[in-house]
């Protein structure tokens, strides 16, 4: 239900409570009028520096989702989008699809995933051939690369920065991430795209943009887009992305 400070939308955001970005991504935008409420989902070991911790965090996450939830009801969202983005990719096309009906269902209320975005914007952007890299473990990148290909993409790459801990997610310098996207583009590729979102790579993808002549979509930018467009919100912002400049 809309507010004083949302009067056109109030967004429930669910992310972990080791997520320091997503939050600060969707209020940096600027989107005049919508509001943004954080459900956190409690995470009591962040570790994840190898494939058991990752599916460890999995089991974190999914233990304490329900309660993340609905606190965020108790705002009165408009919409749900979820601030967090391996659980979204985790069993293809059809789990993300059974994931989202799960929470529709919870909640009665339209529902934004990672996954379903990222498709989205590549579809909007008519990009086929995509590299994509992430701060997970091989066994998380697998699920993303399922996703993508049975999406009906072309994953010429994937690769993780095999982050230790969820918090160190958030502490990857630009420098290395400029390394990572240097790496995986070719010119056969039509779109880089990163997963992750306590990755900070909002800025640095516009930037990456220009420089490539591609698209560089941040999936946080893709979450923001899709949850806007969906919710009949069109606003383009001139010093963004591709997606929200021009889509």
């Amino acid at each position: 239900m809309t507010n004083a400070v949302g009067p056109r939308a109030v967004f429930g955001v669910v992310v972990p409570s080791t997520n320091t970005v997503v939050e600060h991504d969707y209020w940096k935008a600027g989107v005049d009028g919508v509001a943004f409420r954080a459900g956190s989902m409690h995470i009591t070991d962040p570790a994840i520096a190898d494939d058991r911790d990752f599916e460890a965090l999995l089991v974190q996450i999914r233990a304490s989702i329900d309660t993340a939830v609905r606190d965020v009801l108790t705002a009165e969202p408009d919409r749900l989008v979820m601030g967090m983005s391996a659980e979204t990719f985790w069993g293809g096309v059809a789990g993300n699809a059974a994931f989202e009906r799960r929470l529709r269902e919870r909640t009665g209320l339209p529902v934004t995933t990672g996954a379903a975005s990222c498709r989205a914007a590549l579809k909007e952007l008519g990009c086929r051939r995509i590299v994509v890299f992430s701060p997970y473990q091989p066994i998380a990148d697998r699920e993303v690369g399922r996703f993508f290909t049975e999406a009906g993409f072309d994953v010429a790459a994937i690769t993780g920065l095999r982050c230790p801990t969820a918090m160190d997610i958030a502490r990857v310098p630009d420098e290395r991430l400029r390394d990572v996207v240097a790496e995986l583009d070719a010119p056969d590729v039509d779109a880089v795209v990163q997963v992750g979102t306590n990755l900070s790579f909002v800025a640095l993808a516009g930037e990456l943009e220009a420089e490539l002549g591609k698209p560089v979509i941040a999936i946080n930018t893709a979450t923001l887009w899709h949850a806007l467009r969906e919710h009949g919100i069109d606003d383009r912002f001139p010093d963004a992305g591709v997606l929200l400049r021009e889509h």
